[in-house]
């Protein structure tokens, strides 16, 4: 995760263990479809999900997102 101040709106770490599993195995799944050049994913999957906590609850437009 980045060295950022928290928002609000961000996952507790109790919350994100019980989130990274299934979050986890779904991007493992998708990649194993898709053309893997054995590149590691580019974005952190807490920081996505931060994203969408913080545009649900703030209603903030997505192109609008403070970082």
């Amino acid at each position: 995760m980045t060295t950022r101040r928290m928002y609000p709106s961000d996952l507790f770490d109790a919350r994100w263990k019980l989130l990274e599993p299934v979050l986890s195995a779904w991007r493992f799944e998708r990649r194993g479809r898709a053309l893997d050049f054995g590149r590691p994913p580019r974005h952190d999957l807490r920081e996505i999900m931060n994203a969408i906590l913080y545009v649900d609850r703030t209603g903030c437009q997505w192109a609008y997102l403070p970082h």
